[in-house]
C-alpha cells in the first residue's frame, strides 16, 4: 500500500533534472539513447566527484532523505570526508529505493541496480510485501553500478519491467571505484543497518526516523583494494541511529547487540583480506559482517536507548595503509 504522495520516482525526478541541468557543475555527461532514454555518466568517462555522489545518493533515497558531506574525526588523528543521511521515511527510502536489490542481467551485460525504479519493477518482491509499498509513476530512475554503459537491449528490458516508456527512463551510471561511487556506497550506511535489522526480525515499518554517517574513503584503481575500502567504511566507520516503536525494551536491546559488524567471526581484518580469502565471492563472506560499526536504537514508546558496537579507527587506518 503506497503512502499518500510518496512516489520515489517522481520525488527523485527533480533531483535528476538538477543533475542533468548542472552537468558541467557536477562533472557528469548526459546522453540520449535512440530510444529517448537518458544515460547519465558519473564516473565511466565523466569525472564525477563528491558533489555528484551526494546528489546521486539523494536520488537513490527516492528524494526522501537529506544528505550532507562533512569532515569527521575517526580516532585521534584520522580525519576523512564523511557522508551523513537523515530520513523520516526509512523503510521506503532505504529498502524500497536505495537498496542495491536488482541484478540487471541482459545477455552478457550485468550490473547492480538500485534506486527508485526498483519500486516499479518490484525487485525483489519480498521486500515490497514487507514494507507494504509499491510506486506508481510514468518515469523510472535506475542507478547502475557498472564500469560500462549498457547495450541497447537493456533499455527495453528495464522500461518494460518498470511499465514506462523508454523515453521516460533515466539510467545513472556509477562505477564503484569512482569518487561518486565511493560516496554513494558510504551513503548506504542507514540502509545497511535497516537491512540488518530486518534480517534480525525487526519490522522496517516500526522505524519512524533514522540517521547515520560513514567516512568516504579515497578511491583506489585496483578492484580488490577499492572493494576493501568501500566496505571498511561501513563495517569499521559507519554509525547509525534508529527511532523504533512497537517493541519491548528487552527485544530492542537484544536486537541492537546482534546488529553490528563486530558480531561476525570475520570481524577485525581489512575487508580486502577477507574478500581475497573468499575468492572474491561476496556469498562466501559471513553475512553477519555486513552491518554498521555502531548502532543506537531509541525506543519511542519508553524513552530507553540502546547502543552497540563502535568505530574502529585502527582498522580504517589499516585499510588506507597508514
Amino acid at each position: 500500500m503506497k503512502e499518500l504522495g510518496l512516489s520515489v520516482n517522481l520525488n527523485a525526478l527533480r533531483l535528476v533534472e538538477e543533475l542533468c541541468e548542472g552537468a558541467d557543475y557536477y562533472r557528469v555527461e548526459v546522453k540520449e539513447h535512440p530510444s529517448g532514454a537518458k544515460v547519465i555518466d558519473s564516473g565511466i568517462k565523466a569525472k564525477g566527484g563528491l558533489l555528484a555522489g551526494r546528489l546521486i545518493t539523494e536520488i537513490a533515497l527516492g528524494g526522501l532523505g537529506e544528505v550532507e558531506v562533512t569532515t569527521k574525526s575517526y580516532g585521534e588523528g584520522l580525519k576523512l570526508p564523511s557522508i551523513s543521511i537523515t530520513t523520516d521515511h526509512p523503510a521506503i527510502a532505504t529498502l524500497g529505493s536505495q537498496l542495491a536489490g536488482w541484478r540487471v542481467k541482459v545477455g552478457g551485460y550485468t550490473a547492480i541496480g538500485s534506486g527508485p525504479a526498483r519500486a516499479l519493477a518490484l525487485k525483489p518482491k519480498s521486500i515490497y510485501r514487507e514494507i507494504e509499498y509499491r510506486d506508481e509513476a510514468d518515469v523510472a530512475i535506475l542507478i547502475l553500478e557498472a564500469s560500462e554503459e549498457p547495450p541497447d537491449d537493456v533499455f527495453g528490458y528495464v522500461s518494460d519491467l518498470c511499465g514506462v516508456k523508454p523515453s521516460n527512463l533515466y539510467l545513472i551510471m556509477v562505477p564503484t571505484s569512482s569518487a561518486a561511487g565511493f560516496i554513494q556506497v558510504s551513503g548506504r550506511i542507514v540502509e545497511v543497518g535497516m537491512h540488518k535489522l530486518a534480517r534480525l526480525g525487526l519490522n522496517p515499518l516500526s522505524v519512524t526516523y533514522a540517521h547515520g554517517y560513514a567516512p568516504v574513503m579515497p578511491p583506489h584503481p585496483d578492484y580488490v583494494e577499492a572493494m576493501g575500502r568501500v566496505n571498511d567504511a561501513i563495517l569499521y566507520g559507519g554509525v547509525t541511529y534508529y527511532a523504533v516503536t512497537g517493541y519491548k525494551d528487552e527485544t530492542l536491546g537484544d536486537i541492537a547487540n546482534r546488529s553490528v559488524s563486530s558480531v561476525s567471526r570475520q570481524y577485525g581484518r581489512p575487508f580486502k583480506e577477507i574478500f581475497r580469502d573468499a575468492g572474491l565471492d561476496f556469498y562466501k563472506v559471513d553475512p553477519e559482517l555486513f552491518a554498521p560499526a555502531e548502532i543506537t536504537i531509541y525506543n519511542v514508546d519508553t524513552g530507553r536507548v540502546f547502543r552497540a558496537g563502535g568505530v574502529n579507527p585502527k582498522l580504517l587506518e589499516r585499510s588506507l595503509g597508514l
